[in-house]
């Protein structure tokens, strides 16, 4: 199943309302989505990982560890403070990282004690480049954006396959649960890769994005003053 493979962490299953139909529906749920041949993860409110299949482990395979930031383990920690991340990301701060952060601002909102969303906004104080721009810069991104460079559900976004079959693409991401799924406090992201473009009938070559500092955000300006 989607959790079993050697070196896997379990599902996050103790957030949410999670008796014996519930675990067995989520079993049954990991094996649909070993069905599915385009990355798919299953999240709670935190960003934990929950669920994931094994395209989506292909396409995260060939980062390096990191004792916070692993993508089978929370996937916003990934996208905001793995310094491999930009290698599969593509665009990493555009099109990845500010709408992350504009989504965790408000589960912020939503879940104000929760022990790990404030840890996680511990972790971006301690950087001030992506403090300064999660409390300055984000309002005037999304001001200057609007909501459709913010959702999740239905954004066309790049990335990185290491199959050079993919290589250098661009995914539509599909946000959706069942409601059952939704009842535990959980949500699923599907990543629908796109066929690369060709250049002179050859396919595009592969470029690896750069790695980047952690926190560092270029695309939001800091604060004036």
């Amino acid at each position: 199943m989607a959790y079993e493979a050697q070196g896997r962490r379990r599902p996050a299953w103790g957030s949410a309302r999670t008796g014996p139909g519930c675990r067995a529906y989520l079993q049954d749920y990991a094996a649909l989505l070993d069905a599915v041949s385009f990355p798919s993860v299953v999240l709670d409110h935190r960003w934990d990982v929950v669920l994931a299949n094994d395209a989506y482990d292909v396409l995260f395979g060939g980062v390096g560890p990191h004792p916070t930031a692993m993508p089978r383990d929370n996937f916003l920690r990934f996208v905001l403070f793995h310094p491999d991340a930009a290698t599969v990301l593509g665009d990493h701060e555009s099109s990845w990282c500010l709408p992350m952060l504009a989504h965790f601002a408000e589960a912020l909102e939503r879940h104000a004690g929760d022990e790990e969303l404030q840890a996680i906004r511990a972790a971006i104080a301690d950087d001030p480049i992506m403090d300064a721009a999660y409390r300055h810069g984000l309002p005037r991104w999304i001001s200057s954006v609007g909501a459709e460079a913010i959702a999740n559900d239905g954004a066309l976004r790049p990335l990185t396959h290491p199959d050079p079959r993919w290589g250098r693409t661009h995914c539509r991401v599909v946000g959706e649960a069942p409601q059952t799924l939704q009842d535990m406090g959980f949500s699923r992201l599907t990543l629908v890769l796109r066929e690369p473009r060709r250049a002179g009938g050859g396919r595009r070559p592969v470029r690896r994005g750069a790695r980047r500092a952690v926190g560092y955000l270029r695309a939001v300006p800091a604060a004036d003053g």
